[in-house]
């Protein structure tokens, strides 16, 4: 049963928006967000108001039924009424439940997703390389654009780390779920005693922060240029283009150096930082809903291991939802990703549900 308290509180949010909106003297920068939330409330508000009469109709139905002066033609149409009446309002609890689901506000946003070599050095890089290789073909199979905004080579073509941008419909509703620590069991190819090896990349997935998302003022900034490293040779440039940006309050610190242009490093580092700061403040809030978490999967947490790479038995296994599939490359390819991700994305859900009820 859907808590009456909550769904009267979706009327008065409803009324109450109505008329702060028709007042017209509303702040412009909250008009878009009121009138979406406004919108989003009209979906449910004549389902709401309904449900919240049902017991007096109820009620109304029974007595009609239950009173023998009536005549039976009467108490029939009564006892029909009343059938049709239960039915309804089964299904429009079921509206409400998952209207009433706790919504991410960042899920219909673009995403900037950090890969990190961890544990198990040159294997953890190559590893690190592949987990980049995979999202760059499930970017491809959903048509989402992926940018790289920085990217750190180490040797035999693997990965120190590589931070990208992935542009689209709902990308941080898909994505979020890759956030923490996977793990790669297989054996590598310097391996003469044909041992498996255990190694591991970290996985940080920020939902792209934007102005109106989060203020970052100059003065809170330190930024300091310097000359961009490299390997030597032509790749090293002979000019300050490389930015280093300190959010002084925070004390989250971005370098960029991958452009020969100051300002397009500058741009990309901001693009990073704000996310992270953002991300910071969400975290922060996400603990102190603490009710919240319980109804979600995992914690967001990049220290979390969430899924194990099994090479020699060709598995992929999620420690959060305990499934494994037995389709390790056409998983890697993207091909049965979306699969794990709508597992993950209804446990989740039924999460949710049960933390509404109780």
């Amino acid at each position: 049963m859907v808590p009456l308290d909550k769904v009267k509180d979706i009327i008065i949010k409803y009324d109450a928006l109505e008329k702060e909106l028709s007042a017209g003297n509303i702040d412009p920068k909250l008009f878009a967000k009121k009138s979406k939330e406004y919108s989003n409330l009209g979906e449910i508000i004549i389902i709401a108001r309904e449900y919240i009469n049902f017991d007096d109709e109820k009620k109304d139905l029974l007595s009609m039924v239950q009173d023998k002066a009536n005549d039976q033609e009467m108490i029939d149409l009564a006892q029909k009424d009343l059938e049709e009446l239960i039915k309804k309002k089964e299904k429009y609890e079921n509206e409400l439940k998952v209207f009433l689901l706790p919504k991410d506000e960042d899920d219909n946003k673009n995403a900037i997703v950090e890969i990190r070599a961890g544990t198990g050095g040159l294997e953890a890089s190559l590893f690190c390389a592949d987990l980049f290789k995979m999202y760059e073909k499930v970017c491809s199979k959903k048509k989402w654009r992926l940018e790289i905004i920085n990217i750190s080579k180490s040797e035999a073509g693997g990965f120190k780390e590589v931070i990208f941008s992935v542009n689209g419909n709902n990308i941080y509703s898909y994505l979020k779920y890759e956030s923490g620590v996977h793990r790669v069991q297989r054996i590598p190819e310097t391996e003469t005693q044909g041992r498996v090896h255990t190694s591991a990349a970290t996985v940080a997935v920020l939902p792209e922060a934007e102005d109106v998302d989060i203020e970052i003022k100059e003065s809170d900034l330190r930024i300091d240029v310097f000359r961009a490293g490299g390997p030597g040779g032509q790749s090293v440039n002979t000019t300050d283009s490389a930015v280093r940006i300190t959010h002084i309050p925070s004390g989250v610190v971005v370098s960029q150096q991958d452009e020969k242009s100051q300002h397009k490093n500058k741009a990309k580092a901001l693009k990073i930082l704000r996310s992270r700061v953002y991300e910071a403040e969400k975290q922060k809030k996400d603990q102190e809903r603490s009710s919240n978490r319980r109804s979600q999967i995992g914690s967001g947490d990049r220290s979390e291991r969430i899924r194990t790479y099994n090479f020699p038995q060709g598995r992929v296994t999620d420690h959060r939802i305990n499934l494994t599939l037995h389709k390790l490359d056409e998983f890697l390819s993207g091909e049965i990703h979306e699969e794990m991700n709508e597992q993950l994305r209804l446990k989740e859900q039924n999460l949710k549900l049960e933390n509404l009820i109780t």
